[in-house]
């Protein structure tokens, strides 16, 4: 009988709040219990991906432990920010307040710094990884967060509401292959990463996957209930952002997303059925109320 993906999911999710609150087990005060709110919850998407990538080159979850706490402590310190007044000022997170909402702004602030920096802590000190995958691992993280990946991409996610004529199809693809991909890309290559392999099939799976999830996220922003998605819908279109349903239509937008996920599903032949749970993650990144 196979495995569970919701259930594997929330295993991995698990799994990484573990490493976290491991990191943060002797810390008191209000950041560090911010941190320990703002990575509560979730669906355990990206640390799931570690964990299946790094299965299927056969290594543990616990090699893969701390590298899912630090996908999903750099995932809960984007939303922290992403959430603060300068950004998307929203006042509700996985159906609780927001951080600067629940304290303040100084301490949503600095919550996000801490979980970042407790990312690369948590794969500096693990002691199951060789210093080589640790250097590539710090190195690819830090290029999917920073402003090659998810940075660069928020910063194309400013300039855009500010301009006065809308953005292409290609250029939102660029954004939020950035905003959004470039960490669930990193997430479905920590396995090659770490076997020294070729990264490629489980790079384009990612790609592929990390496209459908936004489209996914853009459909939700219209089509969602608050209840169900756990915070805030309708705000791209209050802002006049483009996204890919804006420029597709909402139709438009889950044929490209069905074909993302055949594109994503295509890239893992060489994997047999020890990649069904990846398959089937794809088709949950579209097929999700949240």
């Amino acid at each position: 009988m196979g495995r569970d993906l919701k259930a594997a999911m929330a295993d991995a999710g698990a799994m990484a709040r573990q490493a976290i609150g491991m990191a943060l087990a002797d810390v008191g005060g209000e950041v560090a219990e911010a941190m320990r709110y703002a990575t509560a919850g979730g669906k355990g998407f990206r640390a799931f991906l570690v964990s299946e990538s790094a299965r299927l080159h056969g290594f543990s979850d616990e090699v893969a432990g701390p590298v899912a706490g630090a996908i999903e402590a750099i995932h809960a310190y984007s939303l922290v920010h992403d959430d603060l007044p300068c950004m998307d000022d929203d006042d509700l997170r996985r159906g609780q307040p927001t951080v600067h909402r629940k304290w303040d702004e100084a301490t949503a602030v600095l919550a996000g710094d801490g979980l970042q920096t407790v990312a690369y802590q948590l794969i500096a000190e693990a002691e199951d990884l060789t210093g080589d995958q640790k250097t590539a691992l710090v190195s690819g993280l830090a290029k999917a967060s920073g402003i090659h990946g998810m940075v660069g991409g928020q910063e194309m996610d400013i300039v855009a509401e500010k301009r006065s004529e809308p953005m292409s199809i290609d250029e939102i693809t660029q954004l939020q292959a950035g905003k959004t991909g470039a960490l669930i890309t990193w997430s479905a290559t920590v396995g090659p990463s770490l076997a020294c392999s070729d990264p490629v099939p489980l790079k384009r799976y990612g790609d592929a996957l990390g496209l459908a999830f936004q489209i996914a996220d853009d459909l939700l922003d219209i089509e969602g209930d608050p209840s169900a998605t756990g915070k805030a819908v309708g705000k791209d279109e209050g802002r006049g952002k483009a996204t890919f349903v804006s420029l597709l239509g909402p139709d438009g937008a889950k044929r490209r997303a069905s074909e993302l996920v055949d594109t994503a599903i295509d890239a893992l032949h060489s994997y047999d059925k020890n990649a069904d749970l990846l398959r089937e993650l794809a088709r949950f990144a579209v097929e999700r109320d949240r």
